[in-house]
């Protein structure tokens, strides 16, 4: 007999550097100052009760893949209903009945669920899309605009984790990522997620590069942490990284990076001490 889930939120135990419902909110608001963002909290507490148990690749809980599908398309403009369907786009591996969603999010949110886990990018006219920042607040996203946010985002943090992937699946992925998503981005306008694709692909595929070597030093730095928080501090310096334009701007960073490590291991591994943000 399956036991009951606890139908209540329960608080997760966060690492540096995964994005919180309230950093995902205040971005939203940022965006949308007028946007009701309680559509996104209830979706986060469901999400919470129905993703309990699972974890990722890495040990994080799965949550936290959620948040920060959510963290990326709030970060693209998205509004509140998108950003509430980034947040249950994985509901469906869940023991969530049937119906559940659509009774307490509408049936919008449940065809958007659907879309993105059953769109082929290779068919959404690029034509139709607008992803300028500048525009965005104003105007509605269309259904192929949320789809392929939503799409991009999972798998832009899905190569931020890649790391904890069997090594074919990685390959075979990093090379779809190369090929296929990260032009994809890039002529949608999404300039920032098109780039950090890739530099994660890039560094899965050809390890010499100079973006594998930067990527390859920063997840090097990461052994000097105690593990619990390692893969945290990975994916936060990657998306770091993803947003740096310049070789010497990334070259900065990693620099800053390496300098700041030993002071940040010993910070983290002092009794008792407070989670430190980056």
């Amino acid at each position: 007999m399956r036991a009951r889930r606890r139908l209540s939120p329960r608080p997760i135990r966060r690492r540096p550097g995964t994005p919180s419902l309230d950093s995902v909110l205040a971005v939203v608001r940022t965006h949308h100052p007028d946007a009701d963002t309680s559509l996104i909290q209830h979706a986060h507490d469901e999400a919470d009760v129905w993703h309990a148990g699972q974890t990722r690749r890495s040990g994080d809980p799965f949550l936290t893949h959620c948040l920060a599908v959510a963290a990326i398309v709030a970060d693209i403009g998205m509004p509140p209903a998108v950003i509430c369907a980034a947040v249950l786009h994985d509901i469906d591996d869940t023991a969530c009945p049937p119906g559940r969603v659509a009774e307490h999010f509408g049936q919008e949110i449940v065809d958007l669920i659907a879309s993105v886990r059953t769109a082929q990018l290779s068919t959404i006219p690029l034509s139709a899309l607008n992803f300028d920042s500048a525009t965005r607040a104003a105007l509605q996203p269309t259904c192929e605009e949320a789809v392929l946010a939503i799409r991009l985002a999972d798998r832009l943090h899905n190569m931020r984790t890649i790391a904890f992937v069997a090594p074919t699946r990685r390959y075979r992925v990093a090379r779809e990522t190369l090929d296929v998503i990260a032009p994809l981005a890039r002529t949608a306008g999404l300039t920032e997620v098109s780039r950090e694709l890739y530099d994660l692909s890039s560094a899965v595929l050809q390890p010499t590069s100079t973006a594998a070597v930067t990527t390859r030093t920063l997840s090097m730095l990461t052994l000097l942490l105690p593990t619990p928080t390692r893969a945290r501090w990975r994916e936060e310096w990657h998306a770091e990284l993803g947003t740096l334009s310049t070789r010497r701007t990334r070259t900065r960073f990693t620099l800053r990076v390496l300098l700041s490590t030993p002071r940040l291991s010993w910070t983290l591994r002092r009794p008792a001490s407070g989670e430190r943000r980056w």
